[in-house]
């Protein structure tokens, strides 16, 4: 199992992020319109999945914010913001930034399967139950071809590797 920092201290992951070369594992997440959202309804297209604990979080809401700008130049690519934040929480932080490009979907369904298939899931600390931050780009086959486990989780991703990887894919 994975280990990140929350401030000076490590705290356990439920497992590993998926590998490069391997298949996207898929997942259900909820939208911000209350729907079931997988992973296979954008097949065909690249993703690139911003794992992040809250969207309460200047870290969080920063990369959200750079990935959105990074979107909207790119409309052959799906960004995904994944967060603990419920539907509701979401979509008022997207309208209230003016950020159209992602698409936000919370764990508040389906966060058993997808912490099995990505690993991001806190198992022990303070925010046991949520995600840690981890950005995964995935091709239009589904293949996984980049990931990233922020090592301490008020880090900021590494955008340019990240959506370098997306350009590639």
């Amino acid at each position: 199992m994975a280990t990140v920092k929350l401030g000076d201290n490590s705290v356990t992951l439920n497992g590993e992020l998926p590998k490069p070369g391997s298949t996207a594992p898929n997942f259900s997440l909820v939208s911000t319109e209350l729907k079931d959202v997988s992973l296979k309804e954008f097949q065909g297209k690249k993703k690139l999945l911003n794992i992040v604990p809250s969207l309460d979080t200047p870290t969080c809401a920063l990369s959200t914010k750079k990935f959105n700008e990074h979107a909207k130049a790119n409309p052959d690519t799906v960004m995904f913001m994944i967060s603990a934040d419920l539907p509701f929480a979401q979509k008022r932080f997207c309208g209230n930034e003016g950020l159209t490009n992602v698409i936000p979907l919370s764990t508040m369904r389906g966060r058993e399967d997808f912490a099995k298939g990505y690993g991001v899931m806190f198992v022990d600390g303070p925010l046991a139950g949520i995600t840690a931050r981890a950005v995964v780009v995935i091709d239009a086959n589904d293949k996984v071809v980049y990931t990233e486990l922020v090592e301490n989780v008020s880090d900021e991703p590494d955008y340019n590797a990240a959506l370098e990887a997306l350009e590639k894919a």
